[in-house]
């Protein structure tokens, strides 16, 4: 049995299903993880909703913005971009099955020495306390997403205080998990940085550069920052490599470090399915 990570698929079901071709994954034998933005911006968001769906406990997705954007669109909480690509989901005869589906993953999934979550893990929390509050905030989304989707979105509060209670205590947890790419040293969040890390700004350091509690016995999992690239260290394995936006979709097999990725096919690619594999050591 192996287990493949995939960065972030944003509707580009025909790559993810060569990848997965290409690394040899057998949905009998192995096991799939997905960092989440399953949906969105790509043009084949319901094909991937409905395929990852099919794999059953084959396949293991946490919540990203995109789909928790679809989510909110999907409620009315929540207007569509011109940029969003949802209404295949959205008009589907299946698509209550597929939102309740999504609304219970979890924002945290743990197995062994791997952590995978969308965003990334706040440098102050143990181990231990993220799993609490992911699992926290995923009950509190799953039981009731309509009655609080009207406070999910903000940038406020800015920094953890284990006080925080009701929406205020949940919308920091999720944009930690779903959002987070850079922070302050003191730990306040700056949401609003997508580019490179050099550019990001003053003052502030990718999540995974600051000291961090949850130690080092975990690999953390991620996606959500195309910008970044594949960045594969002691301790983390970004996967997010750009597919939507001409690079590539990446799977890292977790047992030996493989790394597996294909060529978007997306019309804004402008790019077919070129595969390439190599070794790298996560």
């Amino acid at each position: 049995m192996a287990t493949y990570a995939v960065g972030d698929v944003q509707g580009c079901h025909d790559a993810l299903r060569a990848l997965l071709d290409h690394a040899g994954f057998d949905p009998a034998r192995d096991r799939l993880w997905l960092t989440g933005d399953l949906v969105n911006r790509g043009s084949q968001s319901l094909q991937t909703l409905r395929f990852v769906r099919s794999l059953g406990d084959a396949a293991r997705c946490v919540l990203g913005n995109h789909d928790i954007h679809l989510l909110m669109v999907a409620g009315s909480h929540t207007d569509a971009h011109r940029s969003d690509t949802l209404g295949d989901v959205l008009k589907a005869p299946d698509r209550d099955e597929l939102l309740d589906w999504l609304r219970k993953r979890p924002l945290l999934y743990r197995e062994g020495r791997y952590v995978m979550v969308h965003a990334g893990l706040l440098p102050e929390w143990t181990l231990e306390q993220a799993e609490t509050l992911a699992n926290e905030a995923q009950q509190a989304l799953s039981a009731d997403f309509d009655g609080l989707a009207g406070s999910l979105y903000g940038n406020r509060p800015e920094r953890w205080d284990a006080r925080l209670r009701g929406r205020d205590r949940l919308r920091f947890i999720i944009n930690v998990f779903t959002r987070m790419r850079v922070c302050h040293p003191d730990g306040r969040l700056e949401l609003n940085h997508k580019g490179l890390p050099e550019r990001r700004p003053e003052g502030t350091e990718p999540w995974f550069d600051l000291p961090h509690r949850h130690g080092d016995q975990v690999t953390v999992v991620c996606g959500h920052w195309s910008a970044l690239g594949l960045m594969l260290r002691p301790g983390l394995a970004a996967l997010d490599t750009g597919c939507l936006w001409g690079g590539w979709l990446t799977a890292l097999r977790l047992e030996d470090g493989a790394v597996f990725q294909v060529r978007g096919t997306e019309p804004r690619t402008g790019s077919g399915l070129d595969a390439r594999t190599r070794r790298e050591t996560a």
